[in-house]
């Protein structure tokens, strides 16, 4: 007879790239890169979790996972129940220092334990209730989703050429539309300009950037298209309400606040 699985555990495990899919979990899933990062879609948005970031996700919710590059899982998975009040929906959250450390101490308890004990209990329910609480102040920071063939090609290329100086001219061709029918479609589709879509993009891509300290922000700021620091700036303190260098040591502290000035 096969175990049974304990009402909370933690699944650590490293990942190579692996291609974009659509998976469902039977259990409540606290979603949380400890290295690299991973994407998830739903809704018509697509988000970015470095280590700065967690997502809650219902059990049986399908959402997209895309894994570009290696990243190291340590995410959490309680039984349906086991915490009361949870997001009904999927979203996305800065996620606390101390709740990092926790999930990290969780390791001890994968799915194959046999000793979930008091203690146990203990540190999966704070850790449910800190990113509870975290969640009620959900991240802005998403990428928009396409429903249509064109717009994912137009966002397959702009994601590939952010570090250039992109044009309308070549989105549409990379589309396979006339400038005027892909600007309709952004506005139609994204209820976006294709102007506002790449600068979205090119944040989305800072904010992944920033979540690596071993990336400076000069670097970054080319590979997101932009030819000067101060344009860059400029442009992030706009998008997240913080400067570049004031977002990546509050991402460390895991004390966010996007889109939210002090």
């Amino acid at each position: 007879m096969a175990q049974r699985l304990p009402p909370a555990y933690c699944f650590f495990q490293e990942f190579e790239p692996t291609l974009p899919r659509v998976a469902s979990f039977g259990r409540d899933y606290l979603i949380y890169a400890t290295s690299g990062s991973i994407r998830i879609s739903f809704g018509q948005r697509e988000w970015v979790l470095p280590p700065s970031f967690g997502a809650w996700v219902p059990a049986n919710t399908e959402i997209g996972i895309d894994i570009p590059h290696a990243m190291t899982c340590c995410s959490v998975l309680f039984e349906p129940g086991y915490v009361r009040d949870l997001p009904g929906a999927p979203v996305v959250f800065t996620m606390p220092r101390h709740a990092r450390e926790m999930i990290t101490f969780s390791r001890r308890w994968p799915a194959e334990t046999a000793e979930f004990d008091a203690h146990a209990d203990a540190v999966f329910r704070a850790i449910a209730e800190t990113c509870k609480a975290a969640a009620d102040d959900p991240s802005d920071i998403w990428a928009p989703a396409p429903r249509s063939p064109e717009i994912e090609r137009a966002l397959i290329f702009l994601k590939a050429e952010l570090a250039t100086e992109v044009t309308l001219t070549q989105t549409a061709a990379a589309a396979g539309l006339s400038e005027r029918t892909l600007s309709r479609k952004f506005q139609d589709e994204l209820a976006m300009s294709w102007a506002q879509c790449l600068r979205q993009l090119r944040m989305i891509r800072a904010v992944e950037c920033l979540s690596h300290a071993d990336k400076q922000v000069t670097a970054t700021a080319l590979d997101c298209g932009y030819a000067s620091l101060s344009a860059f700036n400029k442009a992030f303190l706009t998008f997240t309400g913080l400067t570049p260098s004031a977002f990546r040591a509050r991402s460390a502290e895991g004390s966010l606040h996007p889109n939210r000035k002090d």
